[in-house]
């Protein structure tokens, strides 16, 4: 007989990353992972190059000047923060050492993949609970909660969807759920939101010992191949972390890039600023095409082509001008595909390209 896996590890299919070529086309627009529109901030290149030098060191374990960094820009406590590879691995730890075999992870129904592929990693019985027009039901979430329940994992705003809850349905989220279940609040797109009352999770982190932020330095940041995420949390689930993640988890070149990531002027201003300005432009672009952009606080778009095939031929036509946008069937959206928000130019050819699509 083989040796055999845990049978929940079989339940589990690959994620499949978006996509980076088209066979034939020379210009390749990779607007399928919601990577920054800008790139890496130059201060951050600089780093990683520097870093080079110092390839045979070990790197800090504690990620201390790190941490101390994010805690000067973000007004936290340092001793409160943990790094990670990627926002990822950090969500990962969290539910296999919250979770496990006989508990039961909660989640929205098109909330991001990664929470139900580790979920039943760990051995979880993934609960998904219907939204309300692609918004997350705080009153399902928490009628989903049973016995078993140890983890409710909430994006804020939502990858594919793009949807915010807003700030009063978190806190009554929260409000809802018994004190033995741990709220994980996904932040990854925060610094994109630009409703006054939003709060990424920091308030909540400080109200009591059972909810935990997380976030990358992916997005905005533009460092998605550095792998570099953070969580901020209560002081026992940070010391539970640090007994589980692996003691060089974040590689020093991520370091000094996330370090200084931060310290360049006016970065997220200017990011945030753009985003905007083209989330508007290609909203209402597309919508005179008769096409259904769902609201979006992210640096993405949700567009609906309002059946599966339209949606296929959609992507087979951006695809034909070198632009790779994200089909979503696998978040049981079918007629849908999320398209990134990058510069100017490659935004102005989506729209070019979606007009041509449906004229043509």
């Amino acid at each position: 007989m083989p040796v055999m896996p845990r049978p929940s590890i079989l339940s589990v299919e690959p994620y499949v990353g978006g996509e980076s070529k088209v066979p034939g086309v020379n210009r390749i627009v990779k607007l399928s992972s919601n990577e920054g529109a800008f790139g890496p901030p130059p201060a951050a290149s600089a780093a990683i190059a520097e870093m080079a030098r110092e390839a045979h060191r070990y790197p800090d374990g504690g990620a201390t000047a790190l941490r101390e960094a994010i805690g000067r820009h973000h007004g936290l406590d340092p001793a409160r923060i943990v790094v990670g590879n990627g926002s990822d691995e950090l969500l990962a730890l969290l539910i296999l050492a919250y979770g496990g075999e006989g508990t039961e992870l909660v989640m929205s129904a098109h909330g991001f993949l990664m929470y139900e592929l580790t979920g039943r990693w760990a051995g979880c019985q993934i609960i998904k609970v219907p939204e309300k027009n692609l918004v997350a039901d705080v009153d399902g979430l928490i009628a989903a909660c049973g016995p078993r329940t140890r983890l409710v994992i909430l994006a804020n705003p939502n990858n594919p969807t793009g949807a915010l809850l807003p700030q009063g349905e978190v806190n009554r989220l929260r409000a809802g759920l018994r004190e033995d279940i741990l709220l994980i609040l996904d932040s990854a797109y925060a610094e994109y939101v630009e409703d006054s009352d939003y709060d990424p999770g920091q308030a909540l982190v400080d109200a009591g010992s059972n909810t935990v932020m997380t976030r990358t330095f992916s997005k905005v940041w533009g460092l998605g191949g550095m792998r570099l995420g953070w969580a901020y949390a209560p002081a026992a689930i940070i010391d539970v972390l640090n007994r589980v993640r692996g003691p060089f988890n974040v590689n020093a070149a991520a370091m000094a890039a996330g370090i200084a990531a931060l310290s360049e002027p006016d970065w997220v201003k200017k990011s945030v600023a753009h985003n905007g300005e083209w989330r508007a432009r290609l909203t209402q672009g597309m919508e005179k095409l008769g096409l259904k952009v769902h609201p979006s606080h992210g640096n993405f778009l949700l567009v609906d082509f309002g059946s599966a095939e339209a949606a296929k031929a959609a992507d087979a036509h951006l695809r034909s001008r070198g632009l790779i946008v994200r089909g979503v069937g696998v978040y049981a959206l079918p007629t849908c595909l999320r398209i990134t928000i990058g510069n100017a130019e490659e935004c102005q050819m989506v729209l070019d390209a979606l007009a041509d699509f449906r004229h043509g």
